[in-house]
């Protein structure tokens, strides 16, 4: 009987410890299930992190090339301008133009050179034309015959070597002729495709650099009928190696490859420059984006290795994996002891304690582990911190609370004392009296931080600081706001650097300016007077009608020099002068405006002008003067030849607590694509009007000085129409359905 009992016990132990079996590996599977899925989220987490990185790193490096590519541009537009403005170009003239360029530090530049025009038939009058203004030894050495030539006549080394040669045929270079054409049919500065330079010919191969060139048309002063007859060209040669790594080795810090490549109309994209960077890894991460070069469009490429962007690589996931994975074994061990019976009890006991204890031991050197890793991310948090303060710029993040964590240590120097307190930007750190550059006072809502809290970004915003015991001081600021994975806002960040110093620059600058224009215009103004004492002399007498239309040109031209001063000055003021807000009564501003044009213009035809009700704003008055009297000049000057201006005036209040102005007109229009350009400075989109290509430019500033915005559009029907807004005054109150 006992025997029996003996052999039956083997077979009830077994099946008592199927059951408890299949709910230990069911706990087992869904703990392993969990700390897969932990470990997945964190990876994930990580790589969007990398992904994050690098679009910040490509936003910063297109963003300087493009700046840097734009301040080329802007150089060569001004220099042809400058070109332009002379009656007869010389090599004197034209080397204290260019001479500004070689303090700019233009990274790559080569050379820069005049360039003229001409067939085979007119190359011994040409030559002779630039021998006669400073060039006594010039030859001009044509490529060939039967073909249009562009001869360089003048020209000055940038990158220290010689000085390059006179006299070549740059219709020889086949990829710089089609910028040529380019330039001179748009009006505007051109790219060419890649070459070799002419200049690095003479260069080891391996020294060679694909290089490009910019160039702009050059235009004299306009004639008698106000047209501006084609000069020739001003070129600016590029070595894309030199541009590459002057402009990017300082943002990609040696932790990126950066490859610039350009379109050749239907060919294979060709490689300008690359930037290989000095860390090793496989480059895992890639973007590329077009950047505007001129009139064309290039591509910029960036790689970089996962692991070195920061957040993108750390042991988290395999820890956390490894630690969710013994956690889930213990479970179903201790899952599958409870349930197996008190039948095989105390054998179970004894087992899993000893296999606990093992357990325990492996748990202990996983705690080890995590402790490890626990102190080398406190390690890098002070790593992070002694950076930080290490930074001269002053670096502060809050909680969501407004409260203070982080302050590095030129921003603890600019702080005030609490005595131990926690730091809040709705109290402490408005203590230093921050203001706009007005002089009005920043509320605690609108401050960098505050902003930053409610999701925005905030960029090169100018503060005016004042503390108690300090002198003032003028700041730059930005502030971002601060995220978790699920786009919930945790805090925010700011940074500031002073331009205290380049304020007072400007400053004393547009003093040094307005003292230069006075004395401009004393002697422009004695000039004038004797031109027209000398005019009204030789128009009495009669039989010198070649030299009164010469006199004609001199007066001209001084009123050029006179409106370009009161202009720039005009632009200056636009920027830089204070806004005092006044109320401003805009319907009598605008009729005062309208008899001062017509009581100047042409008896015939006479213009047809409305205007609507205009609510009133609270602006500066001498600012809006300035703004509506471009405004309505324009649309009185380009009505088209031998018909009446037709303008029509017309305000209305808009939400935001604003008024709406809009110009409209039936003139020549404006040129398609040219709606945002005609807002730069020295732009003009009418070549045969008069002008010095600043008005559009001073009416943008004047609004935006006012926290407003201006469009040009196209009048349905022909014409312009622009549109504009400024604060509604206080007293204004809208009138019911007001949009």
């Amino acid at each position: 009987m006992t025997v029996a009992m003996d052999e039956r016990h083997p077979r009830a132990d077994r099946s008592t410890l199927v059951l408890p079996l299949l709910i230990a590996l069911l706990v087992t599977t869904l703990g392993l299930g969990a700390s897969v899925a932990a470990g997945m989220t964190l990876d994930r987490t990580q790589r969007r992190a990398a992904e994050q990185a690098m679009d910040r790193r490509m936003d910063l490096v297109s963003q300087a090339v493009s700046t840097e590519a734009g301040r080329y541009v802007d150089a060569l537009r001004m220099l042809a301008a400058a070109m332009g403005a002379f009656e007869q170009p010389t090599d004197a003239r034209f080397g204290r133009v260019v001479a500004p360029l070689r303090d700019m530090r233009l990274a790559g530049a080569t050379s820069i050179a005049f360039l003229v025009p001409a067939t085979d038939e007119q190359i011994p009058r040409v030559q002779a034309r630039w021998r006669e203004r400073g060039l006594p030894d010039l030859v001009l050495r044509p490529a060939g015959a039967d073909r249009d030539h562009i001869f360089s006549v003048f020209s000055r080394s940038l990158d220290g070597r010689r000085v390059p040669a006179v006299g070549i045929d740059f219709t020889e270079v086949e990829a710089s002729v089609h910028a040529f054409a380019e330039a001179r049919r748009s009006g505007r500065v051109a790219v060419s495709d890649t070459y070799h330079l002419l200049r690095d010919r003479d260069l080891p191969v391996q020294r060679r650099q694909l290089s490009f060139v910019l160039t702009a048309p050059v235009h004299g002063p306009p004639d008698a009928r106000g047209r501006r007859p084609f000069v020739g060209w001003v070129r600016l040669g590029l070595r894309g190696q030199d541009f590459i790594g002057a402009t990017l080795r300082h943002i990609t810090q040696g932790a990126a490859d950066v490859r610039l490549l350009a379109h050749h109309g239907a060919s294979p994209p060709v490689t300008v420059a690359t930037l290989t960077a000095e860390a090793a890894g496989r480059r895992d991460l890639r973007r590329s984006r077009r950047i505007p070069v001129a009139q064309r469009s290039w591509v910029l490429e960036l790689r970089a290795p996962r692991a070195l962007l920061p957040g993108a690589d750390s042991p988290l996931p395999a820890v956390a994996l490894s630690a969710g994975a013994v956690v889930s074994l213990l479970l179903g061990a201790l899952t599958f002891t409870m349930v197996s019976g008190r039948a095989r009890a105390q054998a179970q006991v004894v087992a899993a304690t000893a296999e606990l204890h093992a357990e325990l031991d492996r748990g202990t050197a996983r705690e080890e582990e995590l402790r490890a890793a626990r102190d080398e991310l406190a390690s890098h948090d002070a790593y992070l911190i002694q950076i930080l303060d290490a930074i001269d710029v002053p670096v502060i993040t809050c909680d969501t609370d407004g409260v203070v964590v982080h302050a590095n240590r030129a921003a603890r120097e600019a702080l005030p004392d609490t005595g131990g307190r926690p730091l809040t930007i709705a109290e402490d750190l408005a203590e230093p009296a921050l203001a706009y550059p007005d002089g009005t006072p920043i509320p605690a809502r609108e401050t960098p931080l505050a902003v930053a809290l409610h999701g925005e970004n905030v960029d090169d915003m100018e503060v005016v600081v004042t503390p108690p015991d300090r002198p003032r001081s003028v700041i730059m600021v930005h502030a971002r706001p601060l995220r978790r994975s699920d786009g919930r806002v945790t805090g925010a960040v700011t940074s500031a650097f002073t331009i205290t110093a380049l304020r007072e620059r400007e400053a004393e600058l547009r003093a040094f300016a307005g003292i230069v224009a006075h004395d401009l215009k004393r002697p422009l103004t004695a000039v004038r007077g004797f031109a027209e004492l000398v005019h009204e002399d030789l128009s009495a007498r009669g039989g010198h009608e070649e030299h009164v239309a010469q006199l004609d040109r001199v007066l001209a031209a001084t009123d050029r020099m006179r409106r370009l001063i009161d202009d720039l000055l005009a632009y200056a003021a636009a920027r830089d002068a204070t806004v005092t807000p006044v109320r401003i009564d805009l319907t009598a501003l605008v009729r005062e405006l309208l008899e001062e044009h017509l009581a100047v213009a042409a008896p015939e035809p006479v213009p047809r002008v409305e205007v609507g009700d205009l609510p009133p704003v609270r602006a500066d008055a001498a600012l809006v003067r300035q703004l509506l009297d471009n405004l309505i000049g324009n649309a009185l000057k380009y009505a088209p030849p031998g018909r009446p201006a037709h303008v029509e005036i017309t305000g209305r209040h808009c939400s935001g607590g604003r008024v709406c102005v809009q110009v409209a007109d039936r003139g020549i229009g404006i040129p398609a694509g040219e709606h945002e350009a005609i807002f730069t400075g020295f732009h003009r989109a009418a070549t045969t009007y008069s002008g010095t290509g600043l008005g559009l430019a001073i009416c943008k500033r004047v609004v935006e000085r006012h926290g407003g915005t201006i469009l040009a559009e196209d009048n349905p029907g022909g014409g312009a129409r622009f549109r504009f807004t400024l604060p509604a005054a206080d007293d204004a109150s809208p009138p019911s359905g007001a949009a």
